[in-house]
């Protein structure tokens, strides 16, 4: 877990995904279009990938992915993302970290 703390409080916004995952590709599709440059981490395709998963399930991700931390905190899933996002709150907090200046 201290290596996703160490991961998360890089970048404003951190989405772990995998590059097969519809759920996961829409998650970095909307945080792109809104200019906030995740940083992205595959975990089909890093190393220590399934590690991190194991540790995301330990944090309650479920599913694993995509998990999207803001400002260093985590948010949750696509369904938790989306509802951020129809309920207004998305933008502001993607400000607050930091990841949008507009």
């Amino acid at each position: 877990m201290d290596m996703i703390t160490e991961m998360v409080l890089e970048r404003p916004v951190v989405i772990y995904s995998k590059s097969l995952c519809c759920m996961s590709h829409t998650v970095k599709t909307l945080l792109c279009d809104f200019g906030a440059n995740p940083a992205v981490y595959e975990l089909d395709e890093v190393s220590r990938g399934r590690e991190i998963e194991q540790a995301l399930l330990r944090l309650g991700c479920s599913p694993a992915v995509p998990a999207v931390f803001i400002g260093g905190e985590l948010v949750g899933g696509a369904n938790e993302v989306m509802s951020l996002h129809l309920n207004g709150s998305l933008i502001p907090m993607l400000k607050r970290a930091g990841a949008l200046w507009v």
